[in-house]
């Protein structure tokens, strides 16, 4: 994957001085100790480093102006030992630009009950520190994610884990360059978008190409190269036999792995983390990007068919978030229904474009015709998706502001072979019901297109849309469709009147 570059977060303990300095330096020594343990975490997705005890209002806004400016801060971690006084820390917090997490706990997990007195009741006094916490950032409407129990508590570390993943996705994004090669698809809405908003918002940039500069890389591919690369589909696929070294088609082949280095040295060389295509512009390319765009989405990049900008950078979070977590993250379209009594089903693909981290078995490299696009035959990978519980994630501009719509599925062996469907696929059951979940989807504006995952939870995405200040509707078991639409209704009036989220 192409990955993030180094990431930390911060633990940040908050005190006051009336204790003197004994208790204080016992707070900051098991501050340390909490931090250690908790690198120790199976699975934790960046260190901690145990940053500070602040006692003063002129602390704390320097150490969040010193956040703000350190490329390596992803976030903090605010945990109140001790009764710490909150009006202290509205002028740090105003000037905060990090995501943060406010967790709740205290350093010992049982009471000494035959031991305790008043200097043990001063120096853990996170039941009401937390509190005074807890009120300011109310008061000041800030977003931030809310951890409570003790700090060895196994769901408690997984709660935190799950959080510096969102982190790193949302710190990953800042200052992120996405490529647009050619426009929006023709007369399409829902991948339309204010590209300025977003990057007020999320902090990306969306640049546009002409297929010319994308040309030019890929002519610029040597024949060695290409070789080389074919060597590797080799030895990775199941290359179909026409594909092969001397077959009848093997050019194509080559042209799909010239395509493929050429996109990969534009992408390189300009720091994209991910780009859109459209098969509306492919003037002086041989094919549509396929394979190309099945690999480099394999690697961590993100991806749009038809100009979606929009899933491309909400696709490149969320491989972010999910590096390292079983399961894969594609680029999806809902593409067709099986509207049986027994029971509807999804079948979810695309043209070309599906990632293959999401292949159950070791997929098969083919060419066949593609209908659109005006080009030669396109290279693809071809798999089905194995069967597990996945989510499908829209990201839509609404105008005033952006929404992020989400249904849990559950995806199932396919009834029946596909022998005559030549792309990669997935099948699906929504949650709760196929006709609750699309009448919400449609309801809420969803797109067609989604980013699609086995590795990124709805909690994931729910931390996601608290930093980013956004709406975010769920859609699962318990989602009730006379209830979504409430909750479309009140979420109006809430976000015309929030003061965060309107980019």
């Amino acid at each position: 994957m192409k990955k993030p570059q180094r990431q930390v977060v911060w633990l940040v303990t908050g005190s006051q001085e009336l204790y003197g300095p004994g208790p204080l330096k016992q707070v900051a020594a098991n501050s340390r100790v909490i931090a250690r343990s908790l690198n120790g975490t199976k699975g934790i997705p960046m260190p901690i480093e145990f940053k500070s005890l602040l006692t003063t209002s002129e602390g704390v806004r320097a150490l969040c102006l010193e956040a703000n400016q350190d490329p390596e801060c992803a976030g903090l971690v605010l945990w109140m030992h001790t009764f710490s006084p909150s009006r202290m820390w509205i002028g740090g917090l105003s000037l905060l630009r990090k995501p943060f997490a406010h967790l709740h706990t205290q350093f010992n997990r049982d009471l000494p009950w035959s031991e305790i007195d008043m200097d043990f009741m001063n120096l853990n006094q996170a039941a009401h520190g937390d509190r005074e916490a807890g009120f300011i950032h109310a008061r000041m409407r800030l977003p931030r994610k809310i951890i409570v129990g003790h700090w060895q508590d196994p769901e408690v570390r997984d709660r935190l884990c799950s959080w510096m993943r969102v982190v790193r996705g949302w710190h990953d994004a800042q200052g992120a360059r996405f490529a647009r090669f050619g426009d929006n698809m023709r007369r399409v809405a829902v991948t339309e978008g204010n590209k300025v908003s977003a990057e007020v918002l999320f902090g990306y940039q969306v640049d546009g190409y002409g297929v010319g500069d994308l040309v030019k890389a890929v002519d610029s591919v040597s024949d060695s190269e290409v070789d080389r690369l074919c060597a590797e589909y080799a030895e990775l696929y199941d290359v179909a036999p026409s594909l092969r070294r001397g077959a009848r088609r093997h050019r194509s082949l080559k042209d799909a792995a010239r395509i493929e280095l050429g996109l990969r040295a534009f992408l390189e060389a300009g720091g994209f983390k991910g780009f859109t295509t459209t098969f509306e512009d492919l003037h002086g390319l041989r094919q549509l990007p396929g394979l190309a765009v099945q690999r480099l989405m394999a690697e961590g990049y993100g991806f749009g068919a038809e100009g979606d900008w929009k899933t491309c950078a909400l696709l490149r979070m969320m491989k972010v978030v999910g590096q390292g977590l079983p399961g894969g993250t594609s680029f999806m379209e809902d593409y067709t229904y099986h509207l049986h009594p027994s029971g509807s089903l999804v079948l979810g693909a695309h043209m070309l474009e599906i990632c293959e981290s999401i292949a159950a078995g070791k997929p098969s490299l083919e060419v066949h015709p593609l209908g659109i696009g005006g080009k030669e035959d396109p290279a693809r990978l071809v798999f089905n998706a194995p069967a597990g519980a996945a989510l499908n994630a829209s990201l839509v501009d609404l105008g005033n502001r952006f929404r992020l719509i989400v249904n849990e599925v559950d995806v199932v062996e396919p009834p029946a072979p596909l022998p005559k469907l030549p792309v990669a696929r997935a099948v699906w059951k929504c949650r709760p019901d196929f006709k609750t979940a699309c009448g919400a989807w449609i309801r809420a504006g969803g797109a067609h297109h989604t980013a699609f995952s086995y590795s990124v939870t709805a909690e994931h995405l729910r931390d996601f849309a608290e930093i980013a200040g956004i709406e975010m509707l769920l859609i699962d078991r318990e989602t009730r469709l006379a209830e979504f639409e409430k909750e479309i209704r009140w979420n109006e009036a809430y976000y015309h009147l929030a003061p965060i989220g309107r980019a």
